[in-house]
């Protein structure tokens, strides 16, 4: 099964989306922090990333051009997560480099469907 890196600092929100996923079939890493997450896309090479933007150390933002800048880690998709669901942070995280935005109380089943039609491309 696949491979998904979740980065997120809340320990609720990881806690409750890697059990959900794991249950799915998934095999989670987690990363805590934007610099933890960078070092493990590159160590770990996962299917897809979970990438929270608002992160300490490294913000998503940050993590995700680092990500998309490296030939090692470019090609893998990166999901958004935020809870700042403003007009024009869509935008913002596509620019960063994310292939795709979700916000956050996280909608399962919508996420879902988007990690799916990521991997199936992949």
């Amino acid at each position: 099964m696949a491979k998904l890196l979740l980065v997120e600092d809340n320990e609720m929100n990881r806690d409750m989306l890697s059990r959900r996923l794991m249950r799915k079939g998934y095999t989670v890493i987690i990363a805590v922090d934007g610099g933890e997450g960078v070092s493990l896309a590159k160590s770990e090479s996962p299917d897809l990333i979970l990438m929270d933007m608002s992160l300490p150390v490294i913000d998503g933002w940050t993590a995700t051009r680092q990500l998309k800048a490296d030939s090692q880690t470019k090609s893998i998709p990166i999901i958004a997560l935020t809870a700042h669901a403003m007009s024009g942070d869509r935008e913002k995280a596509l620019e960063a480099g994310c292939d795709d935005y979700d916000s956050k109380p996280i909608e399962f089943p919508r996420l879902l469907g988007k990690i799916e039609s990521f991997l199936k491309k992949g």
